[in-house]
């Protein structure tokens, strides 16, 4: 059983890092090839749901579903990954990796960093835990959870990929 569970557990990680590599393509590099192809903007938000969610006077909340969106797996992942982790411990590093991200985009001017970011990102992350949780209740194992869950994100890694692909071409 161990072999199994050591497969799963490398497959995790290997869809772990698949993800971030696209989430930081999209999220620092906007899906360009070229830093010089970015927009330099240098701009820094620390006031949840101000300024960079309202477009002609009204919120636009698609951009804060698809900050929630983005990072539902990460969640999924730690979880998968560290499932005898505290909630706490299991939110910490997705919070982390988002303000990494606002950091760097503030840094290098290559995007927005906003408050209202980090909370979409932690919030999504959160979700991902949850779910996982729900699976692992009703599933009973860890290892039966982990075995539907990197089935279900690797069919979803499959699919991101070719939509990127067609996106680039």
């Amino acid at each position: 059983m161990e072999n199994k569970e050591t497969k799963q557990w490398l497959l995790t990680t290997c869809l772990l890092v698949v993800y971030l590599l696209i989430l930081t393509w999209i999220i620092i590099f906007k899906m360009q090839f070229s830093i010089q192809g970015l927009d330099h903007l240098r701009n820094i938000n620390l006031i949840p749901f101000h300024e960079s969610v309202i477009v002609n006077n009204r919120i636009e909340f698609s951009e804060i579903y698809y900050n929630i969106l983005v990072f539902v797996p990460f969640g999924l992942y730690v979880s998968m990954l560290k499932s005898n982790w505290s909630f706490l411990k299991k939110v910490a590093p997705i919070a982390s990796v988002s303000l990494l991200y606002e950091v760097v985009q503030f840094i290098f001017a290559v995007g927005a960093s906003d408050l209202t970011d980090l909370i979409g990102n932690t919030l999504g992350g959160i979700i991902g835990i949850a779910i996982y949780i729900v699976f692992r209740r009703s599933l009973k194992t860890d290892f039966k959870t982990n075995k539907i869950l990197n089935i279900i994100a690797l069919i979803g890694t499959i699919c991101v990929a070719i939509l990127l692909a067609l996106l680039v071409s």
